[in-house]
Parts: C-alpha cells; structure tokens; sequence
C-alpha cells in the first residue's frame, strides 16, 4: 500500500510541476509587411499567467501592442504540489519505520494514533488540494484558449485582418494531474480503516463491545441456576407440608375408636 502511495504522489506533484507548454498565433494584416503569422506564448507551472506578456502587431503601421494573459492559478497549483511532495516524504518515512522499526511502531500504542492522525490529515488535504487544483485547471485552460486570446487583440478586432491559432495548449499531463490527485484521496482514505485497527482505540471499542455481552451470558447462567434451586426448594417444601397433612388424616379414625371404648 505504501508502495502504492509513493508511486501515486510522484505522479501527482511530477504532472503537475513539471508542465510546460504553450500556444501559437497568427495575425494576417492587410499590409503584408505588418503581419506576424507566428506569436509564440509559453506558460508553465506555477501559472501566473498574469506574468506572460507577448507582442503582437496592431496592423496600424510598426506599432506593436503589448498583452499579458489573464489569470493567476498559482495557489491552487503550489498547494497541490505541496502535499503531493510532503505525501510521498511521509509515506517514504512511514515505509522505512514499518520495515525496519516494527517494535519502536507500536510501542506504547504512539506511533500507531500518529499514522492514524497524520492519514486523516492527509485525507482531507488531498480532497482539498485535487479539488482546488481542478477549479484552477479549468481556470488556465480558458485563459490560454486560442480565441480567448485573440479576442485582447485591437487588430483581431478588424475585419479586414485574419486571425487564428495555429495550435493551441496540450493539457494532458495537467489532466492526469487531476485524476491522481483525487486517486491519492482514495488510497490515503481507504487506507484510515487500516490504520485504525492498529491503534488501541480499536481494540478498546472491541472490550467495550464484549464486556456487556459477558455480563448478560453470566446473569443468564445465574437466573437459570436460581430457577433450579427454587424448583427443588418448592418441591422440597411441598413434601414437608404433604406429610403433616397425611399424618393427621391417619389420626382421624383414633377419635372415634376410643369413644367407642368408652361406650
């Protein structure tokens, strides 16, 4: 699992941090010698978009307008790579300790109640960071589209100047950034349960749990017991007051016999 953790946050953070790309456009002027049919604009992570200016011509002679793209997704993106970056330096540290400091682990029941904090922590980073990186993705995707750029252009705006994109960004590796990101949300949550077992918190709940069900099998087994006892108590008793009951029925007939006697 661990494995699959550090193998998921390179992914995450090496998609994400690692972007480079860019977009083509062209201005065709009326006056041939005013056009420009390769405007190159490069962005990268961290996507301060804002930041990247370019010059394109405005086909009113040799003047040249200059522009800067829209946007800054730069948080978003950073804190993404943050966490996948400190994910996979916990996860390494975590995958050393479970191999080689097995005892030191579960020594008084500490290291297991850290895992389990720091992997809900963990947890809810990484639904934080993947959701706030997809809002930003979709954020830079607009603001580097081919005809949202065109449109800050005053010669675009001409009808007799023709302008187009001659190709536009590749958000592949951005994409797969954002389904990692939410993958590692997946594995670092499904993973809570798991630690959770290890800690003493389970095993305490498992106690609890078991301890109402003894008392109930050993004040069952009493009352049946009890129920014995009375039993043959009752008979018992029922004996010893049947015994007078026939003794006494046996002197009856004495009465009349020394009566009779007497007589």
């Amino acid at each position: 699992l661990f494995l699959k953790l550090l193998l998921f946050a390179i992914f995450a953070f090496a998609t994400c941090g690692g972007y480079s790309g860019g977009l083509r456009l062209s201005v065709d002027c009326v006056n041939k010698t005013e056009s420009n049919l390769s405007i190159d604009i490069a962005f990268a992570y961290p996507f301060r978009l804002h930041q990247v200016t370019f010059e394109v011509p405005t086909c009113e002679g040799k003047e040249r307008q200059k522009l800067a793209l829209i946007g800054d997704s730069s948080s978003s993106a950073e804190f993404f790579v943050t966490v996948a970056v400190f994910a996979f330096l916990y996860s390494l540290a975590a995958t050393v300790v479970y191999i080689f400091f097995q005892n030191k682990y579960r020594e008084n029941n500490r290291g297991p109640l850290i895992d389990f904090i720091v992997t809900v922590v963990f947890s809810f980073l990484w639904l934080v960071g993947s959701s706030a990186w997809a809002k930003g993705l979709s954020d830079v995707k607009v603001a580097t589209d081919p005809k949202e750029v065109l449109l800050l252009m005053s010669a675009c705006k001409q009808p007799s100047n023709k302008c187009m994109a001659v190709h536009s960004p590749v958000m592949s590796s951005l994409n797969t950034s954002v389904v990692f990101g939410f993958l590692n949300f997946i594995l670092w949550a499904g993973n809570i349960w798991f630690v959770f077992k290890e800690t003493g918190w389970h095993s305490s709940g498992q106690r609890y749990l078991s301890d109402p069900m003894e008392k109930h099998s050993s004040s069952y087994n009493q009352g049946g017991y009890n129920q014995d006892s009375y039993g043959s108590s009752s008979g018992y008793s029922q004996q010893a007051s049947l015994g007078p009951s026939s003794d006494e029925f046996g002197q009856q007939p004495t009465g009349p016999t020394s009566f009779t006697n007497q007589i």
